[in-house]
């Protein structure tokens, strides 16, 4: 897995660094100061996994996760907890405090790794509309065509699919999803959500130029403003 680190503090990245040296998985590719080198350096180098710390001069952690692609897995590393809730609902795969606890990093990795490699076992092959997906949850099977899935949410190591009056659970990423769909009928509109776009009822312009989109069954889904963006230039005439 390539990783990048990202910290204003050059003890903190060198003392991470170390600390991943025993974990021969995970390759770190570069290390960043800042938002906006990091942001460029994801860009170019498409790691596996950030880790990010939060408070840094210019844009925080959590304000270059909101802007990133939603495709890297994110592991915030921080000295504050009070920052918890916000990271889980950008999607975060996990939060570490500082100073951080060799144990508790192996823990990361290792769902890292089986995450990695679910994802790699998957059917790669594309889906279309017409398409019909089994889908199991426990002891509960469903055959669903693919057309009549409404969203797709992301729950951890786990994504939930909705469809009629369901709910169930799957173990799968959002990223692996993404990859075998088409994005003009199942938009990535932020970290958490990929949503069948022939759903939407309604939408409006919504905070810091995001938009808010509410679906035929009620359910209300923020897009965010990078990926808003992205749904203009895609679907405007």
């Amino acid at each position: 897995m390539k990783a990048i680190i990202i910290d204003d503090e050059r003890l903190a990245r060198q003392e991470l660094k170390n600390l991943l040296l025993t974990h021969k998985e995970v390759e770190v590719v570069a290390e960043c100061s800042d938002a906006a080198d990091a942001k460029q350096k994801i860009h170019d180098l498409k790691p596996d996994i950030i880790f990010c710390d939060i408070q840094m001069p210019g844009k925080t952690g959590l304000e270059l996760v909101e802007e990133i692609s939603a495709t890297v897995d994110v592991v915030f590393i921080t000295a504050h907890d009070e920052h918890a809730i916000k990271a889980f609902e950008l999607n975060a795969f996990d939060y570490l405090l500082k100073p951080v606890n060799p144990e508790r990093l192996a823990e990361t990795i290792k769902k890292l790794s089986i995450k990695e490699s679910a994802n790699k076992s998957d059917n790669n092959s594309p889906l279309t509309e017409r398409d019909m997906v089994f889908i199991k949850d426990g002891d509960k099977c469903w055959f669903v065509r693919l057309s009549d899935i409404r969203v797709f949410e992301s729950e951890g190591n786990y994504v939930r699919v909705y469809f009629e009056t369901f709910r169930p659970l799957i173990l799968r990423s959002l990223n692996s999803l993404e990859a075998r769909l088409n994005e003009k009928q199942f938009f990535r509109a932020s970290r958490r959500h990929m949503i069948n776009l022939s759903y939407i009822a309604s939408i409006e312009p919504w905070f810091n130029g995001g938009l808010n989109v509410k679906l035929k069954d009620g359910k209300e889904i923020e897009i965010s403003r990078r990926q808003a963006v992205r749904l203009k230039d895609m679907m405007s005439l």
